[in-house]
């Protein structure tokens, strides 16, 4: 097996740089995890282990036990947000039941931490006329504008992440069948279907697609270079869309997402369709746009129902 990641050694702790490089390529190869995934699980050991090697000393990761674990959390207790500390304390409870199921250490001295509660925020989305007003804004008929058409109609027909927008290949697109085959997390595939109006704006953007220069690579949309877009660019193109269809909302490829999930579920789709749509892997997870759907019934039942105020008898 390639080894995805190899550190080299300037802790002076070889032990615990070696079983973190175990554990990361661990998370790429068995668990699927995503690139960025990854990354913030090896910001945060390599902090871990730096917080060893000063406050420590030369400390083998099998004498490591919850006390200096706590030790080391309370450094960040009232300096950091609950989320960035659930993410710490998710990156060592991983890290040390890797150790564990390795027969690394015999204890798992992260097995009793508790994650701090973190607030629920209602998903962000626009109504179905402020999406129809940020898709029908008449623009120019530039090249660039004709990609985030086709962008921005896919997202919001499809419910796509925009890691997964932006990872599209031209050989994932199915015109005929108008689905598209899209890599989610984990690296799972599914197939997504998508509706007229994405496809009439896919199809106008691969018609000047083919004129671009160096666009005969494999990704489906590209820059000026002909290269992959981002999904920077895209949350950069998508907040110009919004200020030209002047929109006072917070508008991000993710509002998308939530759109297309409430609109659906509004509109009468089944919740588990929607959750194979979407590529959650709990239902739980799909089950947030479903409050947002019965706070709106309550709304409009309470607005309109004339027994339904206070006080009638």
């Amino acid at each position: 097996m390639k080894k995805l990641f190899k550190f080299q050694v300037y802790l002076a702790m070889d032990n615990i740089l070696k079983y973190l490089e175990g554990f990361l390529n661990h998370l790429v190869s068995e668990k699927g995890y995503s690139a960025n995934t990854v990354r913030g699980y090896k910001t945060d050991l390599l902090v871990f282990c730096r917080f060893l090697k000063e406050k420590q000393g030369d400390m083998d990761i099998k004498t490591v036990d919850h006390r200096v674990i706590r030790q080391y959390l309370g450094i960040f207790y009232k300096q950091v947000t609950p989320k960035t500390i659930a993410r710490k304390v998710s990156s060592l409870k991983s890290f040390f039941k890797y150790l564990r199921r390795e027969k690394i250490i015999v204890n798992d001295p992260a097995s009793a931490l508790k994650t701090p509660k973190l607030a629920k925020h209602n998903p962000v989305f626009l109504t179905v006329d402020e999406m129809f007003a940020l898709l029908d804004k008449k623009n120019n008929k530039s090249s660039i504008m004709i990609r985030d058409r086709a962008m921005f109609e896919l997202l919001y027909s499809s419910g796509l992440r925009v890691s997964e927008l932006v990872g599209i290949d031209l050989d994932n697109l199915d015109k005929e069948l108008m689905v598209v085959r899209v890599l989610g997390k984990g690296n799972k595939e599914r197939i997504v279907p998508f509706g007229k109006k994405a496809l009439d704006a896919l199809t106008a953007y691969l018609k000047i697609r083919r004129h671009k220069k160096g666009s005969y690579g494999k990704a489906l949309f590209l820059n000026n270079m002909g290269e992959r877009l981002t999904a920077r660019t895209v949350a950069r193109r998508l907040e110009k869309a919004r200020r030209d269809a002047a929109l006072n909302i917070p508008v991000h490829p993710h509002a998308i997402r939530h759109s297309f999930a409430t609109h659906m579920l509004d509109g009468g789709a089944d919740i588990r369709s929607v959750q194979e749509m979407l590529g959650h892997k709990s239902l739980s997870t799909t089950q947030k746009y479903t409050h947002l759907s019965i706070e709106k019934l309550i709304t409009v039942y309470d607005k309109a129902h004339p027994r339904s105020k206070k006080g009638d008898e």
